[in-house]
């Protein structure tokens, strides 16, 4: 027996379908510098799936004398520069999934804390018609872990969060996606997510089919964790 497609799959950007996070800590790390700070590579995991504006504040404590939208500014500047020098770095099979999905006629949402113009640069640099809406973190009154994000998303296509899937790779996105109640996949990137509570964990997205994601609704529904 074949299982239902889900309603929508709703992705998270960074270190989701893109393996930004190098970038964000390429662009932080200077920045500390410049006003006398230290900044290591466990400071920048913590920053892992956060929204912008709390980054901004943590970066503050760590000593950059800037307000906040300037920080904001300044790193999405940074990180778009990144993106269009180097290109889209994909996630193992990441664009595969997607397209897949879309073939399929399965609706998707990008649902990232980067800004949505640099969401945007993102859609825009996959050669095909990837996203039926984005939302970024200057869409959303409360950002991941609050729900409200991968609520807005279903919200604007239609769709009951337990008949969607969420792809996520950080501890606060993952916490955004269950907290909506959508069917979370957790693809661990930078940062464990073993105790977090997805539905299941997959290393990448490589060599998975929509039947596979399928499989996790109805497991799901079943109350079945892998």
């Amino acid at each position: 027996m074949i299982s239902p497609l889900p309603a929508a799959v709703l992705w998270d950007m960074d270190g989701t379908l893109v393996d930004t996070e190098p970038y964000w800590m390429a662009a932080e790390t200077p920045l500390v510098e410049r006003f006398g700070g230290t900044w290591t590579h466990e400071d920048g995991l913590g920053m892992v799936g956060l929204g912008l504006e709390d980054a901004a504040r943590i970066l503050q404590g760590a000593g950059v004398r800037m307000e906040v939208d300037e920080i904001v500014a300044h790193l999405t500047a940074e990180v778009m520069r990144q993106l269009r020098e180097d290109g889209v770095p994909f996630r193992p099979g990441a664009r595969e999934m997607l397209r897949e999905l879309r073939d399929a006629g399965v609706p998707t949402a990008l649902v990232t804390m980067s800004m949505s113009r640099m969401a945007k640069i993102v859609t825009e640099l996959i050669d095909f018609d990837a996203f039926d809406i984005v939302i970024g973190g200057d869409d959303v009154a409360r950002p991941k872990p609050h729900p409200d994000p991968y609520l807005q998303a279903c919200e604007s296509l239609g769709v009951d969060p337990a008949d969607t899937v969420a792809f996520e790779d950080s501890i606060t996105g993952a916490r955004s996606a269950i907290a909506a109640g959508t069917v979370t996949v957790g693809i661990p990137n930078m940062v464990s997510l073993d105790e977090v509570g997805a539905h299941v964990l997959w290393p990448t997205l490589e060599g998975r089919t929509v039947a596979d994601v399928a499989d996790v609704l109805a497991q799901a529904r079943q109350g079945v964790r892998a």
